[in-house]
């Protein structure tokens, strides 16, 4: 069973971090310096676990633009077991809960692969193709319920 968790204690957060470490700088290569930002102490962030394991991540804050979903990883031995969608659905919530979300755009920075998930959200890409940290990437925006 998947459970999503709003990330409360620290060592939740280093959970995160460490989770973020092994898909985006290990895996994918992504320097660790382009991975962590100025933006972690604002961000809103969440904890996927199976049963006790913690095995995904994600956050989202605002931004100029609108409201950012981000940094969404899930361990490679947990892909394909829904983690995924319940990060996506349980951040989504978590942003229209928030009071200060009403008619703002929630947007974010979707990898190729992992385009089809955001789609079943609603989510819609917008733009051209563009790389960060030299992976290819679609801006996608939540169109309005």
């Amino acid at each position: 069973m998947i459970t999503v968790k709003h990330i409360s204690l620290p060592e939740e957060l280093k959970q995160a971090f460490s989770i973020r470490e092994n898909v985006f700088v290990q895996e994918q290569q992504v320097p660790a310096e382009e991975e962590y930002d100025e933006f972690e102490d604002s961000s809103h962030h969440f904890l996927a676990f199976a049963g006790e394991n913690p095995c995904g991540t994600a956050r989202w804050r605002y931004t100029d633009k609108g409201i950012k979903l981000e940094r969404f990883a899930v361990l490679e031995e947990y892909r394909s077991r829904k983690v995924g969608s319940a990060l996506v659905k349980t951040v989504i919530n978590d942003i229209r809960k928030d009071g200060r979300s009403k008619g703002k755009m929630l947007y974010l920075h979707a990898q190729l692969t992992a385009m089809p998930l955001y789609s079943k959200f609603g989510f819609q890409p917008v733009g051209d193709m563009f790389e960060e940290c030299n992976i290819k990437h679609y801006k996608m925006v939540l169109k309005s319920e």
